[in-house]
Parts: C-alpha cells; structure tokens; sequence
C-alpha cells in the first residue's frame, strides 16, 4: 500500500476514479461502523489490500480473497464461487474486480449470499475507461446497468448507484492517459506532471460548477461508478 493510493495527487491520470473512490469508500467505512458496530469485512479481489487502512479502525476483522496465491488473502477463488458460508460477512468490499469476471450476475449472487441479512456490498467498477487486461477486460458499465444487475440477482432492501465523478473530469481522465502516454517519450516528460494536473484540475472545477455535468443523464460519461447494496434483513 502506497500513499498515493489512499491521497492520489492531481497528477495523477486516473485521477478521475482514484481520488472520489478513496473518499467514497472511507465514508461508507465509518458509515457502516455507526449502523452495524465493528464489522466482520471480506476483500473480494483483495489484491494487496490498497484500502486497508480506511477499514482497519472499524472492522473486528478483514478477511481477504483472491484468485492466485496472494499471502494477503486467505480465502482462495473466484467472485462467482466464494469459499465461504453463507451470510459469513457483515460487510463485503468489491473495488475495481467487477470488469474482470466473466459471470458478473453470479458473482453479485455471491456477494450477496456471502453478506448477512442487514449487511452490506459495497462495490466500485468502471463506467467508461481504458482497456486492460489483468489479465482479462470484459466489461463496462452504465449506472442503470449496474441497478438492473443487482435488482435481479439477489435479496436487497435497496440498491444505490453513484457516478464517481462527472463528465468533465472523466474525459479529462481519458485524454491524460494517452498524454501522459505520448509526452513520456519525448522531451517534455518533465512537464507530464503539471499538464496532467491542471487538466485535472480544470475538470474537476467544470463538474463541480455545472450540474449537467454531473450523475448520469443522457450525454454524461462516469469514469467510475460505486454501488452500496443493502441486504433485505
């Protein structure tokens, strides 16, 4: 875990998703300390655990799982086949996995069966962004999508969709990826940094004054988007 992960600076190409992602998820951290006490958390996709530190302080315990052998994890699989019982979790984090699952209604199914009655998923995936395979890319998503595929694969009591940041800021995030691409091979790499953030910081300002920039409404584009899914208790 890095800093940067948990601050990512202006600089930053992926600004877009990074920065509103660590705040979203450091919110619904504590929110979820104050309705359900210290929570018992499972890392879906846990990685190296990037947003361990947000939890942490709140959790009586941090369960990971991942696909390979990850010494971080300790439950070894798949979304769409969690090893683990039935309503075993209060709280179930899935950050940036849902593109990479080749059965996304299963693996929502899982989450859910894996969550306690009156426990909750939370889950960020990609709205519009670059390809990558890690090692495979198979999906991008609308915040209808992502409504309509949690309302049809499990028991929720509600189901909220949230843009990660508004259009501006996304397709600033779209053309300081292939800048910062394009300029480390030339002479003004130094610059990258600075012309990345004023970028940034120019959209971000545009999203935040124009409302119409903003949510998702016809014309609009999300970088990112984070879904909170309350289990039916």
């Amino acid at each position: 875990m890095t800093d940067e992960r948990l601050d990512p600076p202006l600089s930053t190409p992926t600004y877009a998703v990074r920065a509103p992602l660590v705040r979203w998820l450091a919110a619904e951290a504590a929110r979820a300390a104050t309705e359900l006490g210290a929570y018992r958390l499972l890392d879906v996709g846990c990685g190296e655990m990037p947003y361990l530190d947000l939890f942490e302080p709140h959790t009586q315990e941090i369960v990971g799982l991942d696909t390979w052998d990850n010494p971080r994890a300790s439950l070894r699989g798949p979304i769409e086949a969690i090893p683990a019982p039935d309503a075993s979790f209060d709280v179930v984090l899935c950050a940036q996995v849902l593109e990479h699952v080749d059965d996304p209604a299963q693996g929502v199914r899982e989450l859910g069966r894996v969550t306690r009655p009156g426990g909750r998923v939370l889950l960020s995936t990609h709205g519009t962004f670059v390809y990558h395979p890690n090692p495979v890319d198979l999906w991008r998503w609308t915040g209808a999508g992502l409504g309509r595929l949690f309302s049809e694969n499990g028991e929720w009591a509600s189901v909220t969709v949230s843009a990660g940041s508004g259009t501006a800021s996304s397709l600033a995030m779209l053309n300081a990826i292939y800048l910062e691409h394009v300029l480390r091979r030339t002479p003004l790499r130094p610059l990258r940094g600075a012309l990345v953030s004023g970028l940034n910081r120019a959209a971000r300002a545009l999203d935040r004054r124009f409302e119409l920039l903003r949510d998702e409404r016809p014309g609009t584009l999300a970088a990112n988007y984070h879904v909170v899914a309350d289990r039916a208790a």
